[in-house]
Formats: C-alpha cells, sequence, structure tokens
C-alpha cells in the first residue's frame, strides 16, 4: 500500500488540496498499477518559520 507524505506551507485551499490528492493518486496508480484504494496520503502544513534552507528561515 502506497503512503505519500507531503509537506508544505500552510496555506493551499480545500479545492487545491483535493486536487492534489487527486493528481497523486492517479500517478501512483499508473506507475505503480495499483488501485485508488491502495493509495493513502498525508498532507501536511508547515508555517515559514518552522522550515529553513541553507540556514535560513522561510519568514525571514
Amino acid at each position: 500500500m502506497p503512503m505519500i507524505n507531503v509537506q508544505m506551507f500552510e496555506g493551499r485551499t480545500i479545492e487545491q488540496r483535493r486536487k492534489l490528492a487527486k493528481e497523486l493518486t492517479d500517478a501512483t496508480c499508473r506507475a505503480l498499477g495499483c488501485t485508488p484504494e491502495a493509495v493513502q496520503i498525508i498532507l501536511t502544513d508547515v508555517k515559514k518559520e518552522n522550515w529553513a534552507d541553507a540556514g535560513k528561515l522561510f519568514s525571514d
């Protein structure tokens, strides 16, 4: 059973989340030959002050 974890900055709409979940599910089923019922997706919002790149917070 494929499990996909997506971490992204907060602020996406429910419509964007639905579209992302559908697109990820469809692509996974095509690539792995599984059914949509086998795919699980976790969407996690992260505040910009909790994410850094190259030693610098995205909130800065």
